[in-house]
């Protein structure tokens, strides 16, 4: 007898998608088990037992798990491909390393710096779940300079949109006349957050870099480069 594992695990062992993405390929009605479509989140199937399709075509678990940094230029969408042509971040390591990968959470098209991509999906749950905690390091470029008072609401919540964010960690790492950069650390991971936290109080965000995840940075990498995480960066980010 197989293992048995909930179906959307199963998508995510085959590397066909992440565990939350998996889940709405299933209420979507693009998964069959046996040839019956399934909507719900609750079914499980047996490996090595259950025939599993995903947009008619069968899923199998993968023998090789991928785990990639990449630093990634503006201009690039975090995605495997788009409607609108756009380059993705799997453009940029498909031509040398041709196996299917997903990012591992997203970066705004117009940010640069550290994302993720890789085939194993419960190391994308793991990196991406809100319950994880896993916090992000950003550097901010904004237009004129930031008072002390605004990075005293940075680092204890500020109201963005229908929501306040979590207390940010925050230093100043320089300050000339008419620009300055900023680190911030977010522990959350909304829709352009860092944009949005300082544009709720009054800054214009004219660069944004991520250069970490949790303790995994992106130390000399080049932009448009990437390399393997290490054994131990994947055992970090999996906890």
């Amino acid at each position: 007898m197989g293992e048995i594992v909930r179906l959307q695990k199963y998508i995510a062992m085959c590397g066909a998608a992440s565990r939350r993405h998996a889940e709405e390929m299933i209420t979507n009605g693009r998964v069959k088990v046996d040839n019956i479509t399934i909507k719900e989140l609750g079914t499980k199937v047996e490996i090595g037992a259950n025939r599993v399709m995903l947009d008619g075509k069968e899923l199998k678990t993968i023998k090789k798990k991928y785990y990639i940094m990449l630093n990634k230029p503006v201009g690039y969408i975090s995605a495997v491909t788009d409607t609108h042509e756009r380059p993705t971040v799997v453009d940029m390591v498909r031509s040398e390393l041709d196996v299917p990968l997903y990012p591992v959470g997203r970066l705004d098209f117009d940010t640069e710096g550290l994302i993720l991509l890789s085939n194993d999906g419960d190391f994308t749950y793991h990196v991406t779940h809100p319950k994880h905690n896993v916090s992000k390091t950003y550097i901010a470029t904004l237009k004129g300079g930031i008072t002390i008072k605004h990075l005293h609401v940075l680092r204890n919540g500020v109201k963005v949109e229908d929501y306040t964010t979590s207390p940010a960690e925050v230093d100043i790492l320089d300050s000339v006349p008419g620009q300055s950069r900023i680190q911030i650390t977010i522990h959350e991971g909304k829709n352009r957050q860092v944009r949005k936290m300082f544009e709720a109080l009054g800054y214009h965000v004219a660069a944004l870099q991520r250069i970490a995840i949790g303790n995994i940075s992106l130390g000399n990498l080049q932009v448009g480069r990437w390399r393997h995480l290490t054994a131990h960066e994947v055992n970090y980010l999996q906890g």
